[in-house]
């Protein structure tokens, strides 16, 4: 990597080449640039492209192009693809003396499937032709283009032997800059790998497009699928050495670290700098067959998916079809062969896996799937939603969550956001214990809680509301574990519910008894003073009021307001008779340390299965402390 200051001036942008084998897009290249893309010594030998080539080419003031020149041979599409990824504008050759080839027809369908924005045509080897074939060429040109996105690109004829057309098709290159995409310099940071090498004085290098994002000297990537991490040591846009790279841009990185030493990064894989990105074995997608390639595309048919620099078989799952007819297109899985990374609105190439030939194309919509055999209407809403990007894709995800909802820090990657706005997610979304639920699980979740505690007060009128953690199960299982809480503190906040310690319930409601109620209260108050310290459990209770079935709920509403205690949860005692236990123990054994159970029977003449128990509460309440070598009590009654 040979150094250098500056950065290259103006903006880059990625021009491929596509064409038929023999076209001249090698030697185009090379009459535009100087440079010899054709690298290896067997290119060289059998006078074809086998690997990727790269030049930097500035056709005008503030137009860059970074020149990825793919092979034209029927046996190496798969290279071509992967030279495709990224690219902002094509430069389709056809050779004035063959007119369009095989290739040309299917290199253009994958330009068409990969979304590129504009393609510049260039007629070589004019000089071979006669005028009135050359006419019948461009003619055969037209009709290739027709009814494609391209239909009125700019048709050049040129020679590289002679130099005729040569400026008029920079010209025309440079005009079809402006139809390039913007690239968001501050979205996720990804960057597909489609060539690696050792250099000397640099180590491992990578090279790829810049998809998204920066990446930057120093900074710490990953390498997908594998996970492992390595640092950026150096950075090259077009041989230039730089601080950083940005969306757009040719870039090479040489790394360092364990991954890199022990060879663990290869052409396929991607480099990231976010958490957000995850390997995945499945794809849910949008398909469409090529309507010209004569394929049915059938259930469970095995199939190669290009997508980004890497190839990966993979049997294709339809959603209640059997098959999509030529023209057609579906929702569908990829359960793949080999885990890849994606994100929605990535786009792809499908090729049959024998003969093998470009058959559809498609649309990521979901990067990290689960494993789907049929789709709701609901499911299907969405994942169209998904299709649609922008703040509709959102829509589309957070409806795919459903309960577990999803982090604002993850739609860059399940629904390519880069809006980041969060006051344009808060207008279409509800944001929960920190995630983003579509607005009808807020609603019936709410409406969940609410009928419960609604339900509890029904049923348990004499409780103080319903236990906090009898909420939670008011949601589905598959609910975020934090939305139950989060819902509850959303409600209370509105003065929907009221939180009392660990229970919650309507506004307005208060526990009462009724009048029968109310005399059994006297009579557990009666039995429970008699009882002193000794206690009673909730069964002898009952007993002694013959089997009353409203004993339990009426000693806890007691215990509710404050007039009783259960200790060792077992027995009850009167909140008077504990009072005045906590009295004697103070007065008598009050500042003395070192005391035992003895010492404190002298004091509450109570069984030590009571006494225990009582000791606790005392514990608790501050007036006793426990110590090594016993407890010692407080001097006055907390």
């Amino acid at each position: 990597m040979t150094p250098n200051p500056k950065n290259p001036a103006g903006t880059s942008l990625i021009l491929g080449t596509a064409g038929h084998i023999d076209h001249g897009k090698t030697s185009l290249v090379r009459a535009l640039t100087g440079i010899d893309t054709d690298r290896l010594a067997e290119e060289k030998r059998r006078g074809i492209t086998i690997e990727l080539g790269f030049a930097r080419y500035a056709p005008a003031p503030g137009v860059s192009f970074g020149i990825v020149d793919v092979p034209g041979h029927e046996g190496f599409v798969r290279t071509m693809v992967a030279g495709a990824t990224g690219m902002d504008i094509v430069l389709l050759v056809v050779a004035a003396d063959e007119s369009v080839m095989p290739q040309t027809r299917e290199h253009l369908a994958i330009v068409k499937l990969l979304g590129v924005a504009a393609i510049v045509v260039a007629i070589t080897k004019v000089d071979l032709v006669e005028a009135e074939w050359l006419e019948l060429v461009t003619e055969e040109v037209q009709d290739l283009l027709a009814g494609t996105p391209y239909e009125d690109s700019g048709i050049v004829p040129v020679s590289v032997r002679s130099g005729a057309g040569l400026s008029a098709l920079a010209e025309a290159l440079s005009g079809a800059a402006g139809l390039a995409r913007e690239r968001a310099l501050d979205d996720l940071a990804r960057l597909p790998v489609d060539r690696v090498f050792a250099m000397e004085g640099a180590g491992t290098v990578v090279t790829g497009t810049l998809w998204s994002g920066r990446m930057e000297r120093g900074s710490t990537v990953r390498i997908l699928p594998q996970g492992e991490e390595a640092r950026i040591r150096a950075v090259q846009v077009h041989g230039a050495q730089v601080d950083g790279a940005v969306a757009g841009q040719r870039t090479a990185l040489a790394l360092t670290g364990a991954a890199v030493r022990r060879r663990m990064v290869s052409r396929g894989d991607v480099l990231v700098t976010d958490r957000s990105w995850s390997p995945s074995l499945m794809l849910t997608v949008e398909l469409h067959v090529l309507a010209d390639s004569g394929w049915c595309l059938q259930a469970g048919q095995r199939v190669r998916v290009h997508l980004g620099t890497v190839e990966v078989m993979s049997r294709v799952a339809l959603f209640g079809a059997e098959q999509i007819r030529p023209g057609g297109g579906a929702l569908a899985q990829f359960r793949l062969e080999a885990p890849v990374v994606a994100r929605c609105g990535d786009l792809f190439v499908l090729r049959s896996y024998s003969p093998v030939t470009t058959i559809a194309g498609g649309t990521v919509l979901e990067p990290v799937p689960p494993k789907r055999k049929r789709i709701s209407e609901l499911e299907r809403t969405a994942l169209e939603e998904l299709s649609r990007g922008g703040i509709r894709a959102v829509r589309g995800a957070v409806a795919l969550a459903g309960w577990q909802g999803l982090h604002q820090r993850d739609l860059g990657v399940c629904a390519g956001w880069t809006g980041g706005a969060t006051d344009v997610l808060d207008g279409e979304f509800r944001r929960v214990a920190g995630l983003l639920f579509d607005t009808r699980i807020v609603v019936e979740g709410e409406g969940r809680i609410l009928a419960t505690v609604r339900g509890h007060h029904r049923r348990h009128w004499l409780e103080a509301g319903a236990p906090l953690s009898d909420l939670r199960s008011a949601l589905p299982s598959r609910a975020h574990p934090a939305l139950a809480n989060g819902l509850v503190a959303r409600l209370a906040g509105r003065d929907r519910l009221v939180i009392e310690e660990t229970v919650a319930r309507l506004p307005g409601f208060r526990a009462a008894l009724s009048p029968d109620e109310e005399e059994l209260a006297r009579r557990l108050a009666g039995i429970l003073g008699k009882a002193d310290l000794e206690g009673l459990t909730t069964d002898e209770l009952r007993d002694r009021l013959s089997g009353h079935p409203r004993t339990g709920a009426v000693v806890a509403f007691l215990a509710a307001r404050g007039e009783v205690r259960l200790l060792a949860d077992t027995f009850w005692v009167t909140t008077a008779a504990l009072n005045r236990a906590a009295g004697r123990v103070v007065e008598v054994l009050g500042g003395q340390a070192g005391l035992g159970p003895a010492d404190f029977r002298k004091v509450l003449p109570v069984t030590r299965k009571h006494l225990i128990p009582i000791l606790r509460y005392l514990d608790g309440a501050g007036v006793t402390t426990r110590l090594e070598t016993g407890r010692r009590v407080s001097s006055t009654v907390p």
